[in-house]
């Protein structure tokens, strides 16, 4: 019984070290939070990365264990959730540091953000790997508790507090529906265990799947929200356009990924058998929620000259993209989602990067403040260029083999209908994408000042998150081998 027990809290250290960290730094801050010698802050910010970097090699080390039989003989430890927690790992490191160098941010605040940073990747961790209702919840509440605090962190600006407001508003009541509809299916189970649940959905009787179906419906509320699919997707915009930009860099991803790695393990758990009508309608629900999803974002981002805003539609419109991998329910569908995942991953922090400096320029983020870029930073609007191209799904780039893994796996799928739609999007896409590259090259600089961000260690830094957008489009077969030893494995 020990040893199922230490082996059991073993599968949880990455957890347990972030968790640690977050106690480290709370300390570092109550001892020098007041030390004017600027010492302390470097101290903060290398203890993060360290525990961070701790966190990022065990669990780096832990892909590399052969899988181990859990609960049941068919349901194993999953290494996609794994290969997802070393991405939210990296996505955290990287906002740290933009938060560090970003003035968007109150200097005050910096430490709060990266305490809280932390606390909500505790939550996407145990979001992702979440093996039972209860543990499930506790994720999706660590993750959006503490994400309502980042909203707000800029407690003097009206546009913070409303984000922080409405983020906790539309959380409220979609965490009371989700747990609504969890109550339902143990009502009707018995069991909050996923792997107990499984075989149950298969010997339902009529009456059961009818009350099934809108308990899994408010179930996945939840994981609607997070992922900001169609239709719980309002607060994003508002919310991305009145956070920080380091916090809306940070909700594009973290939150996202737990979120879309959640709703894959789910959707495989439940219907990855046969469970009859309650899979059948589930899927052609998730069908329509995800084209509505890519094509709402598409759509309302051609019109945004907010540059955070018009990101925030984008990222509804990735989400809706990944969604089709778990609808897929199968191998090709989980490495379409984790090669996705790795390369919305460094696109996102270039594009953030550079709107991050510009708006610290200017003091907004409006597509105008873009005009001209390559005759004054002619490496940043390259990078930018790339990002703009990649996010699109041009090639040679990662985002058009993001893109084709996932039209792929569907049209094995034979879900043509689907795949029309994610090529029609694309083009859309390509259109706001588009603008940025021609305010940037074609259009005149309002001033020949340099901006003061783009200094030799940020464009070196920028440079490098640019650099796997590209490689990636090209020598992308390793990271599929990768992929596909990081699979949910269904004996």
């Amino acid at each position: 019984m020990a040893l199922n027990y230490l082996a059991s809290i073993s599968h949880y250290i990455p957890e347990l070290l972030v968790c640690f960290t977050m106690g480290a730094l709370i300390l570092i801050e109550a001892t020098y939070g007041n030390d004017e010698k600027g010492g302390s802050k470097n101290m903060f910010y290398w203890g993060s990365m360290l525990g961070l970097l701790c966190a990022l090699i065990y669990q780096v080390k832990g892909l590399g264990i052969e899988p181990t039989h859990i609960f049941t003989k068919s349901l194993v430890i999953d290494h996609f959730s794994g290969f997802a927690k070393i991405v939210m790992i990296l996505s955290t490191a990287g906002v740290i540091y933009l938060s560090k160098i970003s003035k968007d941010l109150y200097e005050g605040t910096k430490a709060e953000y990266t305490i809280l940073a932390m606390g909500v990747l505790v939550g996407g961790m145990l979001l992702a790997s979440a093996n039972n209702m209860l543990l499930f919840y506790l994720g999706i509440e660590t993750l959006s508790l503490l994400s309502y605090a980042m909203a707000a962190l800029k407690k003097n600006d009206e546009r913070s507090t409303e984000a922080g407001l409405k983020y906790v508003l539309y959380g409220g009541v979609t965490a009371g529906m989700m747990l609504f509809g969890m109550s339902h299916i143990f009502g009707v189970l018995g069991t909050i265990n996923f792997s107990e649940l499984m075989p149950m959905l298969s010997t339902l009787s009529t009456e059961q799947t009818a009350i099934l179906i809108p308990s899994f419906l408010l179930f996945f509320v939840g994981i609607g929200y997070k992922i900001s699919c169609v239709p719980f997707h309002m607060w994003s915009p508002d919310v991305y356009e009145g956070s920080p930009l380091p916090v809306t860099a940070f909700f594009s991803l973290v939150p996202k990924f737990a979120g879309i790695v959640a709703f894959a393990r789910l959707t495989q758990v439940f219907f990855g058998g046969d469970v009859g009508v309650l899979k059948d309608s589930w899927l052609v629900l998730l069908s329509i929620v995800a084209a509505l999803t890519m094509t709402v974002g598409n759509v309302s981002a051609i019109g945004q000259r907010s540059i955070k805003r018009m990101l925030a539609f984008s990222s509804i419109s990735h989400a809706g993209v990944m969604m089709l991998g778990a609808i897929v329910l199968g191998k090709s569908g989980w490495t379409a989602i984790l090669f996705y995942s790795v390369t919305y991953l460094f696109m996102t922090l270039v594009a953030f990067y550079v709107a991050s400096f510009i708006q610290d320029h200017y003091g907004n983020d409006h597509i105008d403040r873009f005009s001209g870029l390559i005759k004054k930073h002619p490496v940043m609007a390259i990078a930018m260029a790339i990002t703009m191209f990649s996010l699109a799904g041009l090639p040679p780039l990662s985002g058009f083999v993001a893109k084709f893994n996932i039209l792929a796996a569907i049209i094995d799928k034979k879900f043509y209908v689907l795949a029309v739609i994610t090529a029609l999007n694309s083009v859309i896409s390509l259109y706001y994408y588009m603008k940025v590259v021609r305010v940037m090259i074609l259009k005149d600089a309002e001033s020949d000042e340099q901006i003061g961000g783009f200094g030799f260690i940020n464009q070196l830094v920028i440079g490098a998150y640019t650099l796997p957008v590209v490689l990636l489009g090209i020598f992308w077969q390793k990271l599929i081998a990768l992929a596909n030893g990081a699979l949910l494995l269904i004996k």
